[in-house]
């Protein structure tokens, strides 16, 4: 694992990021995940959404799974493969909650939604990368709009071509991002949504950059080599000019 935790250290160098970059590995059997995870039910007593689990991983640092049974949220249940969803009873709900304005909304919704194929996975590990003790599948990071935008100059130092995206705030960072990242193998920009902020605490300033992780080494040494020359974070000011009141009389005039 040293090699994933040198470049999560790496990275939050350079970006100075908040909280820990998670790294997130999908599991076929449950019984391999890694010595000394928590899970939320076994472990603290209350089932989760994944939007939870991420933050107990980039909050507390610490090492935690989900499986079916640790599952407190029923789209992420659906798009994890875990248990498909009642299609009607997923129309009936986006439109009493108004996220859609109608049946036909609420089911493009429905279909728009990433998921996983049902077996594809049993558990989600969540682990700070710069001490992870898995091996990721993809890495997730909470940021604000300065550090994402040094993100997106890492990205796309080696090729030139821009990040694209799609938003809708609903399931954004467990399904839009790291689901999204994994099937797609880019990188992916998402704006948190409402469960993220209600129940996972994501706060008003951060955003959310989910990248395959097999994008990593190439995301760092991009930013490295825009870190050469001045583009950097924190954004250095340009300070070096003469302060003036009103519109033309000097500072330094003013006790003369």
């Amino acid at each position: 694992m040293e090699e994933w935790q040198d470049l999560g250290r790496q990275l939050k160098g350079y970006i100075n990021v908040d909280t820990f970059p998670v790294a997130i590995r999908f599991l076929k059997n449950k019984e391999n995940m890694p010595e000394g995870t928590r899970t939320p039910l076994k472990h603290m007593k209350v089932k989760m959404a994944h939007c939870q689990a991420q933050a107990v991983a980039r909050k507390y640092g610490w090492t935690i799974a989900m499986a079916k049974d640790d599952l407190g949220c029923a789209i992420s249940g659906h798009t994890y493969g875990w248990e498909t969803a009642d299609p009607d009873a997923v129309v009936k709900f986006l439109t009493k909650m108004n996220y859609a304005g109608g049946s036909e909304a609420a089911k493009t919704v429905y279909q728009s939604l990433r998921c996983l194929k049902p077996g594809e996975c049993e558990a989600v590990v969540y682990s700070p990368l710069e001490r992870t003790r898995i091996k990721p599948d993809v890495i997730l990071i909470y940021l604000n709009p300065a550090q994402l935008m040094r993100c997106l100059h890492g990205s796309t130092h080696h090729t030139g071509m821009p990040i694209t995206c799609s938003f809708s705030g609903r399931a954004a960072s467990c399904t839009e991002g790291v689901i999204g990242a994994f099937l797609d193998q880019c990188p992916k920009v998402v704006v948190p949504g409402n469960g993220d902020r209600v129940w996972a605490t994501a706060q008003d300033h951060e955003m959310v950059y989910a990248l395959p992780a097999s994008h990593l080494k190439q995301l760092v040494e991009g930013l490295a080599r825009t870190h050469e020359t001045g583009i950097r974070y924190p954004i250095p000011s340009f300070l070096r000019y003469q302060p003036e009141v009103g519109l033309t009389l000097p500072l330094t005039d003013i006790f003369k």
